[in-house]
């Protein structure tokens, strides 16, 4: 292709988007002519990842230019559109809705709130377009830790900033990589490790052989995708439901309704007979520690007599088999009994909670600012972590290394202004429809789910448990034979991937929305790989071990390194470490506390030194890593001196850059304030407004 012809990029693009419409449509004519489920997903995840790969190897380089930056000659339009596509990721296609259907706008007393991510990621823009961007790509920079050694001069700005880069871009994919191996394991039916290194080769293909340019390309084709199987499954429930398929429209209404439904099960003696049990079995996992030895080998012996006594009555192998399997089960030390057990006594004191502990849809906050004084406290409480996570993503997005990097790839400086500008378009396109989805979905499981017999479920929650049953999970706790909104887990990773059939939509567009969620983590995916390649090439070896290494050398260490992060992410998401919005916020929160103070105050400030920024960095860094160690729960419960600590003002670790940021500008301030001014060639007056 002639990157320079804009008429043959036009062609081209219009081309793949009525390709890619004609697909979808001519998938939903061979599930009508009965094309089975499975060979439907994979051809629709063999497809996706086919045309992903076929760009990376047509879009092959090995100049360093185009590999790091794309030539510098991505336009403002196209450029927002894979802008948009790198931010779409997993969190935001896969798991923002969710958060709104499980934490509605208020959250909890732990948790912030779906409506605060909203915000924040969308406010975050407004922030890189206003103070960072357009500064950045007139300093013709490869990577952001070329800002803090142009600004500052020396090697440990860069050095302080290429470690943050790693760790937070390490963090978030693999938050990317779990995601592809829920969406892929879904799509083709094999083990969840196999599907996660499906749709990691897809990656590795761009980001290895084409860099900055074949990655643009393919998020280009990616946002198409997941604008399509957002977008298309949405219009259909809105127009299902109410008759209308302009999903914002069709919220208000909805929201009433949803309303009324949580009303009805707060008053419904079957959910409070639940809610009952729940309760019951959390007084039995709070005993079970006050004495972990003692209750390991009472579930033991436990099951072992049960285990003799089935046995001796002769009883079927499968079941045999199951009781077998649970005692291989329990766990082997108290460490491990511990933490299963302090796992099982948050959940069901959650879950036995008026509905499972969920906050009422339309509640601004959760508690009541005119009741008593716990209620009091509680809403000052969720107001404090609304808005201290909502200021952590506004920052973080500021401060993400591989965003930033995407406008380091336009002609000019008023390219990347349009720019920001267009990736704030192409991203509220679908905003503006995610709290609809929340709302829609609830009135889909309250409405239709809620109150049908457990031997007339439909088959997808079967399917769904079985790729992973934290994922979610039905058991009939009272034994009526009725499913009740208590006994339905339903996470957030999960909502918007199984809404097509949660709402009975044709498969085919499950398939679309699998795809499209496919496409959001790849595309986040592409750019982290190659975000953390350049780096490591660009500002560990050749900035630090051989300033004369061919561009060839840097290009090829480059895509071993990427090789490298891609298969150590793939081995920590196999482990399952966390939810995927609570590994985002955290990556948000070291990115903003690291690299925000002191690449604003480097652009704005002259007074700004070297020895500041360097403590400036290390504090926010240390605070904000600090904060999250300590006050995460599967830290808490591997060390349980760390359970003493209270968290700062009730602020949870998700928001831990609320600290770091101020922290690390107030560091900033002072250091540079007692140390000697930055010199005038180390500031670069030509290519910074300062």
């Amino acid at each position: 292709m002639n990157w320079q012809s804009p008429n043959r990029v036009h062609f081209v693009f219009v081309a793949y988007v009525l390709g890619t419409m004609l697909f979808v449509v001519a998938m939903g004519f061979a599930e009508q002519l009965g094309l089975s489920r499975e060979w439907l997903g994979g051809i629709c995840l063999m497809a996706s990842i086919l045309s992903y790969a076929l760009i990376g190897i047509y879009c092959r380089t090995t100049q360093i230019s185009e590999y790091y930056v794309a030539g510098r000659r991505i336009s403002g339009f196209y450029n927002g559109m894979a802008s948009a596509a790198d931010w779409m990721s997993a969190a935001t296609f896969i798991s923002l809705a969710g958060g709104l259907y499980l934490q509605g706008f208020s959250g909890s007393s732990t948790q912030a709130g779906g409506f605060a991510y909203l915000l924040g990621w969308t406010g975050g823009f407004c922030l890189v377009a206003l103070l960072a961007a357009p500064y950045l790509r007139r300093m013709q920079l490869y990577t952001l830790p070329g800002f803090f050694e142009q600004r500052y001069g020396g090697d440990w700005p860069r050095r302080i900033a290429m470690l943050a880069t790693v760790v937070c871009t390490f963090i978030y994919m693999v938050a990317q990589i779990y995601g592809v191996g829920l969406i892929a394991s879904r799509l083709s039916g094999v083990r969840f490790e196999i599907g996660m290194l499906l749709g990691l080769s897809g990656v590795l293909v761009c980001s290895f052989l084409g860099g900055m340019r074949a990655v643009t390309w393919t998020q280009v084709a990616q946002y198409v995708i997941l604008l399509l199987a957002f977008l298309v499954p949405v219009s259909l429930l809105a127009y299902k439901q109410l008759g209308n398929p302009w999903a914002p429209v069709a919220y208000s209404e909805q929201l009433a309704r949803v309303n009324s439904l949580e009303y009805a099960l707060l008053a419904s003696p079957r959910e409070a007979e639940v809610g009952q049990i729940y309760w019951q079995r959390a007084l039995n996992d709070a005993q079970r520690l006050q004495d972990v030895k003692t209750s390991m080998y009472q579930d033991r012996m436990q099951l072992l007599q049960r285990l003799q006594e089935l046995k001796n009555e002769q009883t079927d192998t499968s079941t045999i088999f199951a009781m077998s399997r649970a005692l291989a089960q329990l766990p082997r030390t108290e460490e491990e009994a511990r933490a299963l057990w302090s796992r099982s006594l948050a959940t069901n004191q959650a879950r036995s909670q008026p509905l499972s502990g969920m906050p009422l849809s339309a509640q601004a906050y959760a508690g009541d600012p005119n009741g008593p004084p716990e209620q009091r406290a509680l809403h000052d409480l969720s107001r404090r972590n609304f808005l201290a996570l909502m200021f952590c993503l506004m920052a973080g997005t500021l401060g993400l290394p591989h965003l930033l990097t995407r406008y380091l790839t336009t002609p000019s400086v008023a390219q990347t202004r349009s720019s920001v500008a267009w990736t704030l378009f192409f991203i509220a396109l679908l905003y503006v429809s995610i709290p609809a989805l929340a709302i829609m979905v609830k009135f889909e499981v309250m409405q239709n789910l809620v109150g049908m017999r457990f031997d007339a479920l439909p088959q997808w929650i079967g399917q769904w448990s079985r790729v992973d049953p934290d994922l979610l999970s039905v058991q009939d706790v009272n034994g009526d034979g009725i499913l009740q909104f208590a006994e339905l887990h339903l996470d957030a990773d999960l909502v918007m991937l199984a809404m097509p059939e949660i709402a009975g939509l044709p498969y085919v567009v499950s398939a679309l929305v699998a795809a499209g969620g496919l496409a959001a983590a790849l595309s986040t995916a592409d750019g982290l790989l190659l975000t953390m390649g350049t780096t490591i090439a660009h500002d560990g070896y050749y900035r630090e071990i051989n300033r004369n290494a061919p561009e060839i050398r840097r290009v090829m260490l480059s895509k071993f390194v990427l090789l490298v992060m891609a298969l150590a992410a793939a081995y920590v998401a196999a482990q399952k470490p966390g939810d995927i919005l609570a590994m985002v916020a955290a990556s948000f929160s070291i990115a903003a506390a690291t690299f925000v103070p002191a690449m604003v105050l480097g652009i704005f400030w002259r007074r700004a030194t070297r020895i500041g920024a360097v403590a400036g960095m290390v504090g926010g860094l240390l605070l904000t890593v600090g904060y999250l160690v300590a006050f995460t729960p599967h830290t808490r419960d591997a060390w349980p001196i760390l359970k003493a600590l209270q968290p700062w003002w009730g602020i949870q670790p998700v928001a831990a850059g609320v600290f770091g940021v101020p922290f690390g500008a107030f560091v900033l301030v002072v250091v540079s304030l007692l140390t000697q001014h930055t010199s005038a060639h180390e500031i670069r007056r030509d290519s910074l407004p300062i």
